[in-house]
Order: C-alpha cells, then sequence, then structure tokens
C-alpha cells in the first residue's frame, strides 16, 4: 500500500489493533474478573508506539500492514503486562497509570500479578495463532524465539533488575544505558524486527533496521526522563518527579539537561541514518521516530 501521512495511518491501525485485542480477550476460556482486568489495562490508551512501528515496518516493504496485527497485538500484550508489573507496591508503587488508577488498585495485588502473567503468556499463543499464509511455521518459531529474549532476562526483565538494583546508586553513563537498552531498548526493538521478519527481510535490511531500532530506543528513553522533569502530569498520565523521588540516575542527571537534549538529537540522527540505508520506502518509519522526540507523554 502507499505509504499515509502518520496521523491517519495511526488512526487507522490503532483502531484494527484496539478492535482485535478486545477479540482475543473477549474469546478467552477464563475467569471474568481476569479477562475484565486485562482488558482494563489494555484499554488504558498509550501511545501504541510499539505495534505502529510493527505495522509501519510492514508498510516500509511495500506489503499489507496488516500483515503485522497478531504479532503487534502480542508485543502490547507484554508491554502492557511490564507496565502493571512496574506500578506494583513491590516495584515502583504506582497509582496512576496512563491517567488511570493503576490494575492493583482497582483489581487487588493478586489479580494484578496474574493479569500481568496472564498477558505474557498469551502474548506468545497469539504468535503461534499467526496463519500459515502470513508466516511460515520457522518464521513464526523465529518471532517466538526473539520475543522471549526480549522480554526475558536477556531483554527487559534483565533491564528491569539492573534498574532496580542501580536505585540509590550514581551509576555510569554505560551502566545507564545498559539498562535502557535492556528494559525499554529491547522491546521497542523487537517491534521494528518483528515486521521485518514478516515481510521477509534481507540480512542487510534486518542489520541497518536492528541499528534503527536501538538508537531509536535509546532516544526514546532519554525523551522519558526529559519529560519526567519537564513534562505535565495531566498530559502524561502520571506524577512527574518518580525518577527523582526513587532515587534513580538519568540522562539529564548525567548529562544536565542540555546534554540531554544533544544526546536525544544525536540517537535521533543515528536511527534515521541507519533506517535510510535500508532502501526502503521509510516516511513512516521515519515519522515515528520524530514523534518519538517530539512527544509530550
Amino acid at each position: 500500500m502507499a505509504a499515509k501521512l502518520l496521523d491517519a495511518f495511526t488512526q487507522e491501525y490503532k483502531q484494527l489493533l484496539e478492535t482485535e485485542l478486545r477479540t482475543l480477550v473477549a474469546q478467552l476460556n477464563a475467569p471474568p474478573i481476569i479477562k475484565e482486568a486485562m482488558q482494563y489495562s489494555l484499554e488504558a490508551g498509550g501511545k501504541r508506539i510499539r505495534p505502529l512501528l510493527t505495522f509501519a515496518t510492514v508498510d516500509a516493504f511495500g506489503m499489507d500492514p496488516k500483515r503485522g496485527l497478531l504479532a503487534a497485538c502480542a508485543i502490547e500484550m507484554i508491554h502492557t503486562y511490564s507496565l502493571i508489573h512496574d506500578d506494583l507496591p513491590s516495584m515502583d508503587d504506582d497509582d496512576l497509570r496512563r491517567g488511570k488508577p493503576t490494575n492493583h488498585k482497582v483489581f487487588g495485588e493478586a489479580i494484578a500479578v496474574l493479569t500481568g502473567d496472564a498477558l505474557l503468556t498469551y502474548s506468545f499463543e497469539v504468535v503461534g495463532s499467526i496463519p500459515n499464509e502470513t508466516a511460515s511455521a520457522s518464521t513464526k518459531l523465529n518471532l517466538i524465539i526473539e520475543m522471549a529474549k526480549a522480554a526475558g532476562t536477556e531483554g527487559m526483565v534483565g533491564g528491569q533488575v539492573a534498574d532496580m538494583e542501580g536505585e540509590g546508586k550514581a551509576l555510569t553513563l554505560e551502566e545507564l544505558e545498559y539498562i535502557h537498552i535492556h528494559k525499554t531498548g529491547k522491546l521497542l526493538k523487537y517491534s521494528v524486527m518483528a515486521g521485518a521478519m514478516l515481510a521477509e527481510a534481507n540480512q542487510t535490511q534486518l542489520d541497518n533496521l536492528s541499528l534503527f531500532a536501538h538508537h531509536l530506543g535509546l532516544a526514546f528513553q532519554i525523551r522519558d526522563d526529559i519529560l519526567d522533569l519537564e513534562g505535565n502530569q495531566e498530559i502524561i498520565g502520571k506524577p512527574v518527579g518518580s525518577d527523582t523521588t526513587n532515587l534513580k540516575s538519568t540522562y539529564p542527571q548525567l548529562l544536565s539537561i542540555e546534554g540531554a537534549k544533544k544526546a536525544l538529537q544525536s540517537q535521533l540522527d543515528l536511527s534515521i541514518q541507519y533506517l535510510n540505508k535500508t532502501g526502503l520506502n521509510s516516511k513512516l518509519l521515519t515519522e515515528i521516530a520524530q514523534l518519538v522526540v517530539s512527544r509530550n507523554h
């Protein structure tokens, strides 16, 4: 399909994603309370940047973005599970997420833990159910393996552990980047790589898209750190200043606010540099990258 303007693309594919997520949860044969809790957090809104990256990557290859629908749903399930668990009293102890009470504030801690577990495990079933005409068994296996790596101890979970252990410590820039490459960057990178795998990208394209996503992931986190200092709580949907409250090292703390903004621009420039090397129709991916660094929430 021809590339669309980002706002129209976002509206169309966010709606498609959210409809499919509702359908996937509704069809589960499970206690109503767990389905309600899953829907509550999935429907809390959010930027949906990760699934949009999957759709836009498929689009960049000139294929129908709907090819990435189930993978995009699985990614959003993993992202949502991580937020539910992050908000728990034993983790960040947050009362608000996306402007709404956090899952454990509505359903209790036990159901919130199980809701996260349910979303994580269901995500693998969803990828495994991608139709054979969309992805071969080999492609689906690779999607599952790479998703497990991105979400697990070599990815998001490992980054979360390093983040918790780093609280109250003066981290080096290298240590901070390790946290964010793993806690945030790995799943964001997978969002791009899943689209590329579904589009049957060649190795050169995969390599350049991987570097594009790597630098975009760092840019995403630097922007988050800046918003934690300069953002508007009503727009962000959660309290600002939580990094300072939780004694976490951040890019502005290590580089100054101006230094962090320069680092943000540098990471964006690098991401676009590698994206341009793919030879793909990358207009949508470029616009999403620019959105990442300019967003106010």
